[in-house]
This record gives structure tokens, sequence and C-alpha cells, in this order.
């Protein structure tokens, strides 16, 4: 194991570089959304079975999506006990921690509505983060075998869900077959009949490409700033509240697991070269063949969603989601640690270390670059460029964040978003730049 100095082991750089590493891997997950309209990219994967568009799908489907926002939900919780354990130990009790804690996750959700509705990023998750970390003080002691029982718990509900959802699609599905079977005879439908098939209709047009629909998404995203935030306050309060019911169960169960797995030492580069070794080859095993299986069930989707629906008797996204997600967050995290372990790649990894720490910080200028680039009161890049093409903006954002988290923490203890959150923590403020 390759030798940390005493600062870096406070500071437990292995939660800094995996944070890091989930922060810069979520820009893959919205850095589509940020350039096109969702409906328009999953047409263009989708429209041509085996072109760029689809195989950078493929590729990011299955080694990112999901994984790496799984794995910054692991790193959250794993930061919740950082900040108790170093608060409790220096005053010596839990009720002046507790009065931090919570104060920092309400100014979160703050920052997230910022992020949301002042900066117009509706894929915000700053502000589901602060509420679910307002529930997980009081589990903060909790043993790993219970977090972990939790955290199932989670995962199981949310495949029920998605079961339940899914048996009632196939059942709108086959009503509207029955009353389709009813027209051909030349009879009459009844209301409900009716009623059906305008149901399944609707369901089976979300599911569709719309061309106005896009186009009107691009003209008003190409707009200024006012006309799209009118335009953006009904999704984002969608987002924030009837969304959040889903995102929550999936937020919490990652935590619980990335606090049952820092207790047990994963995180802080604290197992054994064999467990490492152990979640990589199984993480991989598991979760490369099985979302390479998935994957495909998109087409189905965006093509004919009746047809999906009848040839599958149960739903194979919500089913493996998080089977899929787990085994991918636990194969990235063992090939990192083997990786940070053999010291060759020092230098990169603590400049993602930097990045890590600057999360706050970083997360934020991945809405100010990418609203700057996209929308109308930018450059008015949105829908502009081909799916597979959005990925070329990432390597010069993951640079910038890599030189500047860098080159800022030489002279400053926090990144600037950083420390306005510790100075409203403490409501006061706080030491900002270093004592040479």
């Amino acid at each position: 194991m390759n030798e940390i100095s005493p600062t870096l082991k406070d500071r437990h750089l292995s939660v800094d570089i995996l944070r890091g590493i989930a922060l810069m891997g979520i820009l893959l997950m919205n850095i589509p959304y940020f350039g096109l309209p969702e409906i328009t990219f999953h047409h263009q994967i989708f429209s041509q079975l085996g072109d760029t568009n689809y195989k950078t799908n493929f590729i990011i489907s299955v080694l990112f999506e999901g994984k790496m926002r799984a794995m910054f939900s692991l790193l959250f919780g794993a930061g919740i006990l950082l900040f108790t354990a170093r608060k409790e130990e220096a005053s010596g009790g839990s009720l002046q921690v507790a009065d931090l804690y919570y104060r920092r996750m309400i100014w979160l959700v703050v920052f997230g509505v910022v992020d949301a509705f002042f900066l117009l990023w509706p894929g915000d998750v700053l502000y589901w983060y602060g509420l679910i970390g307002l529930l997980l003080f009081t589990v903060r002691n909790t043993s790993p075998k219970r977090l972990i029982i939790g955290a199932l718990l989670c995962f199981a509900f949310l495949a029920f869900k998605g079961w339940w959802s899914f048996a009632e699609s196939k059942q709108k599905h086959d009503k509207y077959l029955t009353a389709i079977a009813v027209v051909k005879k030349n009879k009459p439908l009844t209301e409900e009949q009716k009623s059906d098939t305008t149901s399944w209709l609707n369901l089976e047009k979300e599911h569709k490409y719309d061309p106005k629909k896009a186009e009107k998404e691009i003209k008003v995203t190409r707009s200024g700033y006012a006309k799209l935030w009118y335009h953006l306050v009904p999704f984002n309060v969608r987002i924030q509240s009837m969304y959040f019911y889903g995102g929550f169960w999936d937020a919490l169960g990652m935590m619980l697991l990335g606090m049952a797995l820092f207790k047990k030492g994963v995180l802080s580069n604290q197992s054994s070269q064999k467990t490492y070794w152990l979640m990589l080859l199984l993480g991989y095993g598991i979760g490369i063949p099985l979302g390479s299986w998935v994957v495909h069930f998109g087409n189905d989707i965006v093509v004919n969603y009746g047809r999906f629906l009848d040839d599958n008797w149960v739903a194979p996204f919500p089913f493996t989601y998080d089977i899929r997600r787990v085994s991918m967050v636990f194969g990235h995290i063992g090939l990192i640690m083997l990786l940070f372990r053999t010291g060759i790649f020092n230098w990169l990894f603590r400049s993602i270390a930097a990045v890590g720490q600057m999360a706050l910080t970083n997360y934020v200028s991945h809405t100010l670059i990418c609203t700057l680039i996209f929308n109308g009161y930018g450059l008015g890049y949105f829908g502009r460029f081909q799916y597979y093409q959005l990925f070329y903006f990432v390597p010069g954002i993951w640079l910038f964040n890599l030189i500047f988290s860098t080159i800022w923490l030489k002279y400053f203890q926090f990144g600037p978003i950083e420390w306005l959150w510790r100075s409203l923590t403490y409501w006061k403020k706080q030491p900002f730049k270093k004592i040479p």
C-alpha cells in the first residue's frame, strides 16, 4: 500500500478520490440532458441500431449510467460519518454536532434550489441529498449489518415499485387490445373501453419521438434567461416533488450502503488487496453481462412499447437496476483502489482528490459551464449536436476541474462554495486562505 502523508490521511484521500471520480462521471450522464431534448437523444440512439450514437450509448449505459450517481450517493453517506465523527470528537458530545449537521443539510437544500431554479439545471441532486441527509443523522451509529439491510429494503421497494408500474402498463395495453378487437368486429365501444383506449394511447405517446415537441424544447432553450426560467419552473417543481418520491429510495439506499462500506473500511482504503480484487472481478463479472443484456430493451421501448410489454412478463429494467448498479460500483471501487495502491498514478489521483474535496464547487461549475454552452443566454448550442458529439465537451470540462481544483487548493483551504457552505454552517466566517 502506498504511503499517505498524515494530512492526507486525515482527509481520507481515497474518499476524496472516489468522490472526485464519481463527480466527473456524473457529467457523462448529465451532458445529454444539457445539450439535447431527452426525446431527441433517445430517438438518435435507437433510430439507427449499430451507429455511433447507439455504440456510445451502449458503453455509457453499461459502464456509467446510474453507477456514477450511485457512487456519489455512497460517498455522500460516507461524508456524513466523516463530518459527524470529527465534530463529535472535537466537541465531546452530539448536541452541538446535531445543530451543525442539520444546519449544513438545510443549506445544502438551499444550494439545490438555487442550482435548479436560478442556474436552470432541472437535474440537480443537491436538494434531494439535503432532504435525505436530514434523516440520516439518527442512523450514524448504526451497525454496518443493519445499514446494509436498510439499503437492501430500499432496493427491494424500488424493484417492487418498478414491477407495479410495469404491470399497470401491461394492463393498460391488454385493455386497449381488447377494445381494438371489439372495433374490428364492428361493435360499439363502451365508455370504459373508450377510456381504456385513450389511456393507452396517451401512455404510448410518451414513448414515441415527437419532432414538434423536440423543436419546441430546442426553441425555448435557445431563448433568453427569463423565457427559459418560466418554461422550466413547472418541470423543476415536478422534479423536486413528485419525482423525489422515487429518487428518495434510490439515494437513501445508496447512502446507507455507503455508510456501511465506510464503517467496514472499504471506501477509506483499509480493506485487503483480496477484497478489492474480489469486488473488481465479481462486480464487473455480474454488472457488465447483465448491463449488456438489459441495454437492448431500450430499443424495444422506443420503437414499439406495446410489443415490449407483450414480449416480457417481467420488467427487465427495475428488476435488475440496483443489481447492475451495485455490481458495477463495486467493480469501479475495486479497480480504483487497486490502481491507487500501485502508486503509479499518484500525480493524477491527487488532482482527482482535489476535485473531490471541491465536489460542491465543481458540481455547480458543471451547471454554469454547460448552461452557458448550450442555453440561449450563452452560446445557444442546444440541439445542434448529435448525442455522441456531446461527449466531446466532457474531457475539456474534466481538465478544467482538475487544473482549477489543484491550483485553488494550493492557496485556499476550501473550494469557494465549500467555504461559503462551511461559513453558513458555523454561522461565522471561516478561515479561507492557507497560511504560508
